[in-house]
């Protein structure tokens, strides 16, 4: 019997085998093709995020740029409701310079007339018996001492003459009715006591500089208020206090 080799086998069964080993070829591709990619993508030394090897980690978004951080402003301390402000904005209203003393009650008209005949006379006791004694006294100081020597220690002299033409000076100027309608209603001389500096006009500067001079005003500016001698009668005729300050 003639033996077949490969070159004298029948042409189909070469054709066969070629076919099968062509299939079992491209069923292996995928599968390696596959595991190579997977190893291209893996970084060295990344964990993957289920635990599993051979899994391809998902690729983190970066955040979009939002620009420079934003610091809030911190909240108000106080809040204020928007109408405080007008309500607050409201101006107080104007003090009535009074300067007539015959539309006064007649006992406080009386009693300043008594005051400034007086004062006039250049004897400071004359002022005695109008500053009255214990709860009735006029203040003028300390209430345990003499208020004529109390005077006469607040004058330039030793006599006293200083103190009383300053008070025929104050009782000259324009007056105000303050505390109106109270117990403590009185009526009080110079009106600058109840007038802020900065308000007053030109011809009350002048009255006003009848009374102090340009360098007690520069002073009494810095305070904002007068704060010379000041007189207050009660509508009862009762001579309250004869002081300086604010």
């Amino acid at each position: 019997m003639k033996r077949q080799t490969s070159a004298n086998r029948p042409f189909t069964v070469r054709l066969s085998a070629l076919l099968v080993a062509s299939l079992f070829a491209s069923s292996l591709l995928p599968v390696d093709t596959a595991f190579a990619l997977s190893e291209l993508k893996q970084i060295p030394g990344d964990v993957p995020r289920d635990g599993k090897a051979g899994d391809v980690p998902q690729e983190e978004e970066e955040p979009a740029d939002e620009g420079p951080m934003q610091i809030p402003m911190p909240d108000p301390l106080v809040n204020k409701p928007a109408t405080d402000t007008k309500e607050d904005a409201t101006p107080a209203e104007p003090v009535e310079v009074l300067s007539d003393v015959s539309k006064i009650p007649q006992a406080a008209a009386r009693m300043r007339e008594l005051i400034v005949e007086a004062a006039a006379s250049g004897d400071i006791e004359r002022l005695r018996p109008l500053l009255g004694k214990g709860p009735t006294q006029t203040q003028v100081g300390d209430a345990d001492a003499d208020p004529v020597e109390t005077l006469k220690g607040l004058s330039g002299d030793q006599e006293g003459i200083e103190i009383m033409a300053i008070l025929l000076d104050v009782l000259s100027t324009g007056f105000v009715l303050v505390d109106k309608g109270t117990p403590d209603e009185m009526y009080v001389w110079p009106y600058f006591t109840e007038r802020p500096l900065a308000s007053l006009t030109p011809p009350e500067k002048v009255d006003l500089f009848r009374l102090v001079t340009a360098g007690d005003f520069a002073e009494m500016e810095e305070g904002g208020n007068y704060n010379f001698y000041r007189v207050g009668i009660t509508p009862s005729g009762e001579w309250k206090f004869f002081v300086a300050g604010d």
